[in-house]
């Protein structure tokens, strides 16, 4: 009797070998066939065929002679194409942004264009985007790239699967179908189009290519408008049930005067958020509070301000620091990470927020120092989310390398 699942098992293995060769690759830089075979376990042969077969899809190339280390005569090295593309785009509360990563992970692009998104709303925000992505897409594409993966950031509750965003209290939306309306603005583009909560992505991104890469319990928490964390743990992200983990800055710890945009009173996010250092810091009519200026001019300038010992702006430093400290004691006694690091604009200020932080963290975790946890302070700045989106975009390919199949093959020259 015929095995009718065989071809089915045969496709799956098939698949299964791409991506344990690509991966390869990408985790140990050029080699040999005889390396890769090596390394992964397969014959020669196999290994032979999969690399051809990698490299039709445009993702492998003919590299260098391997020098070196081995018996007999040198092997052709293979190595990672950058013709592929991951496209990672974001959403916040007074810009959007979309940032390009090749197969490589080398940075092909990275725009930020400032756009008050409460006030333009849901549509012409997202036809603004997905202008971004179109341009993205075309310069990408001068250049000899594909993009293969579309992720998208968004600050609020996100259902993944259908790409739905539930509720962005801090940019009014609502229910919104952020792939839907994507794809159908792109013309149907032949990328897949994912949508994740912006601290997620972020998170993401510092795990793959942060100070802490590599590093299993970690705790992302960035500070913009709003207030968000992405937690790994043992290696994975956490969601919870419906995918909404990670609303840190909902915890009812902050100062109850104050209303939060999700429009509750006493959240975190109400005394440790942008709002709240700009209204410790500065007055209504100060240019640090202005939206039209961006956030980066103005946090150098409040930077400038804490430099020069100015009173005021060193005493509302301290005072978002210590509550800083008080919601990260409480997630270093949930989660006992290895790492928490701070994005945004707590990574910007975070020499001065460090001190009044550090010691709240002393006083209130539970465990002796700090349960070996330490504080980091993010070197990917307001780039985490994009650069995170663009991973995920990219390890769908590492995933599955023959899901690329529909993006358009490469010019003639490749592999030999």
């Amino acid at each position: 009797m015929t095995d009718a699942s065989a071809p089915a098992d045969q496709v799956f293995l098939r698949r299964h070998n791409l991506a344990m060769v690509l991966r390869d690759l990408r985790d140990h830089g050029p080699r040999s066939r005889a390396r890769i075979a090596a390394d992964t376990g397969l014959n020669k042969a196999t290994v032979s065929s999969l690399v051809a077969e990698l490299g039709e899809l445009g993702l492998v190339r003919d590299g260098d002679v391997e020098r070196g280390g081995g018996v007999g005569r040198p092997g052709q090295t293979v190595e990672i194409d950058g013709r592929i593309c991951g496209l990672g785009a974001e959403v916040n509360v007074d810009y959007v942004a979309v940032l390009v990563l090749d197969l490589r992970g080398e940075q092909v692009s990275y725009v930020r264009t400032p756009l008050d998104v409460p006030r333009l709303g849901v549509e012409k925000t997202l036809d603004e985007l997905a202008a971004a992505i179109a341009a993205a897409v075309d310069h990408a594409a001068a250049q000899g790239h594909d993009v293969g993966g579309i992720t998208v950031g968004i600050p609020g509750m996100v259902e993944t699967a259908p790409g739905v965003l539930r509720h962005a209290p801090n940019i009014g939306w609502r229910e919104v179908r952020i792939a839907d309306e994507l794809t159908a603005r792109l013309a149907g583009p032949a990328a897949a189009i994912r949508v994740d909560n912006d601290a997620n992505l972020s998170a993401l991104a510092e795990y793959a290519v942060g100070s802490s890469a590599g590093t299993g319990d970690l705790v992302y928490v960035t500070g913009e408008t709003g207030v968000g964390g992405g937690v790994i743990s043992d290696g994975v992200l956490l969601r919870g049930t419906e995918g909404y983990g990670g609303e840190i800055g909902h915890m009812p710890i902050g100062d109850p005067a104050h209303r939060c945009g999700c429009g509750k009173l006493g959240c975190w996010e109400a005394s440790v958020g942008l709002a709240a250092l700009l209204r410790e810091v500065a007055d209504k009519d100060d240019p640090v509070t202005d939206p039209s200026v961006d956030l980066e001019v103005r946090l150098a300038e409040i930077r400038r301000r804490a430099s020069l010992g100015d009173g005021r702006t060193l005493r509302g430093i301290e005072a978002v620091g210590t509550t800083l400290g008080l919601g990260a004691a409480i997630l270093v006694n949930l989660f006992n990470p290895r790492v928490i690091v701070l994005g945004g604009y707590f990574a910007a200020l975070g020499e001065f927020f460090l001190p009044a932080m550090e010691t709240e963290l002393d006083k209130r975790v539970v465990a002796p120092a700090r349960g070996g946890c330490r504080i980091e302070l993010s070197a990917l700045g307001f780039t985490a989310a994009c650069r995170g989106g663009a991973h995920v975009a990219l390890e769908a390919v590492f995933t599955d390398p023959a899901s690329v199949a529909t993006v358009p093959a490469p010019l003639p020259g490749g592999m030999a």
